[in-house]
């Protein structure tokens, strides 16, 4: 508007001008006298009307601050308020995998939905967040729903149901793992627990630490109904995870973490902590009498590290878990410690830097156009030792029968990765496991650890 007004007023005068001339009249001062003054109306009119849009313009910028931003992208929906401080994001996961196993003594190859999950996360008034994640593939439960007070980076507070701050790779979210199964040395570690945290960056966030007070579940285990304690002893989890080059982009150990975690409770009843333990096939290899049960005090330490730089990519922990045990709710006590390791490797052949949050292709899929995504091999070595303790002793005393539980497993992976695009992925996982058995043990022919097991896991995962 304003841009046009010198062209308006000048149009104005001319064609007012030329009409004094054409009607020659004699009072030539007065007709120029009152041709200003129309001149002047009307550019006071011009004036009003520019103001009157300039004022719309600021009413429409005002509202579209205010109104709410939607954001939809690959990876992406997300609701959330003009200046940020309230959202609601949602994210959804869904893996279907298919199985097939070499030996009869496993089961039949199969289709299974491992997981289907619908994920609510987001903030409210700027410095609380929230997760709310059920799972519908196999048991219907809520895995994650907590509350994260984030007064600031160094000191954060969450309350509710999350993962125990314990095993690197159990910590690691479920799309982004190396393989379609997590190691069966993390299956040694707790997992989801109810209870309360506080965690911080410090030390210009080279150091994380992170101490928790939870319910207490068994190795591997989670609290699916997210209900009371089974007694009164609670679970303390402490780690320490350092980044100490993070802030150096140029240093080669700028994708270098170290870190230890440990956690420890008692369980005191026939309710208590005790566990099986399964190979990357997903069969349990492990299990104690079922009249076993937690006795006294648990105690997991876990070492643990990894390494990332470019395309390539190192996971590696090392855990011991002890626990007190008795059958049957009589007789001796005995301190069982298992051992378990875990190395974990990965290469992006097709150049994208992995990350302990995963690899996010440069291209997608699109044949059309030439591009495939991204393409990563992995592989794993990993083992799990149980204690010769839970085998000694008579049928009626020991804790678990040589002739179905294995003493020790080594298991090897290898796999292929594929990402489609940022939320598309496909896994092909080739698994051997090798059992180790109890010296004087005879398994059942059909037992599962009367054979070495290789099982090949595939899988297509939308993640977003």
């Amino acid at each position: 508007m304003k841009a046009f007004r010198p062209a308006l007023r000048a149009a104005l005068i001319l064609a007012v001008g030329a009409s004094a001339v054409q009607a020659q009249t004699p009072s030539r001062d007065d007709e120029i006298q009152a041709l200003r003054e129309q001149i002047r109306q009307l550019d006071q009119k011009l004036r009003v009307l520019e103001r009157k849009q300039e004022l719309k313009d600021e009413e429409t910028a005002a509202a579209a601050k205010a109104a709410p931003k939607i954001t939809t992208s690959d990876g992406r929906i997300e609701i959330a308020s003009a200046d940020g401080a309230n959202s609601l994001r949602l994210r959804g996961l869904v893996q279907g995998d298919f199985r097939a196993y070499d030996s009869a003594n496993n089961p039949n190859d199969t289709f299974v939905l491992r997981r289907a999950r619908l994920i609510f996360e987001g903030k409210f008034a700027k410095n609380f967040s929230y997760v709310v994640q059920p799972e519908f593939g196999g048991t219907i439960q809520i895995l994650d729903a907590y509350v994260n007070a984030g007064f600031s980076p160094n000191f954060q507070v969450r309350v509710g149901k999350f993962k125990t701050p314990v095993g690197l790779e159990q910590l690691q979210s479920d799309p982004v793992a190396f393989f379609n199964e997590r190691s069966v040395a993390t299956g040694l570690t707790p997992n989801r627990d109810v209870g309360i945290q506080i965690s911080g960056d410090v030390l210009d966030k080279r150091l994380n630490y992170t101490f928790a007070v939870l319910n207490g579940v068994p190795d591997g285990g989670n609290n699916v109904t997210g209900s009371a304690d089974f007694d009164n002893n609670k679970l303390l989890a402490a780690r320490l995870f350092a980044t100490p080059f993070a802030n150096d982009k140029e240093s080669a150990f700028n994708g270098l973490g170290v870190g230890i975690a440990a956690s420890i409770g008692d369980f005191e009843t026939t309710s208590g902590r005790a566990a099986s333990y399964r190979t990357d096939g997903q069969q349990t290899f492990f299990s104690y009498d079922s009249s076993v049960a937690a006795a006294g005090r648990g105690l997991t330490i876990s070492p643990q590290a990894y390494f990332y730089r470019g395309p390539f990519g190192l996971l590696a922990e090392y855990i011991v878990s002890s626990i007190e045990v008795q059958r049957g709710g009589t007789g001796r006590i005995a301190d069982v410690k298992n051992h378990g390791y875990n190395l974990s490797f990965g290469y992006v052949l097709t150049g994208e830097d992995s990350s302990y949050r995963g690899v996010t292709p440069k291209t997608v899929f699109n044949p059309s156009a030439g591009t495939w995504g991204a393409f990563e091999i992995v592989g794993r070595i990993a083992g799990v030792d149980i204690d010769d303790t839970v085998f000694t002793g008579p049928a009626n005393l020991r804790l678990a029968n040589p002739n179905t539980a294995a003493s020790a497993i080594t298991t090897y992976g290898l796999g292929l990765n594929w990402y489609l695009s940022r939320s598309v992925r496909a896994n092909f996982d080739l698994f051997r496991n090798e059992f180790g058995v109890t010296a004087g043990a005879t398994p059942a022919a059909n037992a599962l650890i009367s054979n070495d097991e290789t099982a090949f896991i595939s899988r297509l995962q939308l993640s977003f």
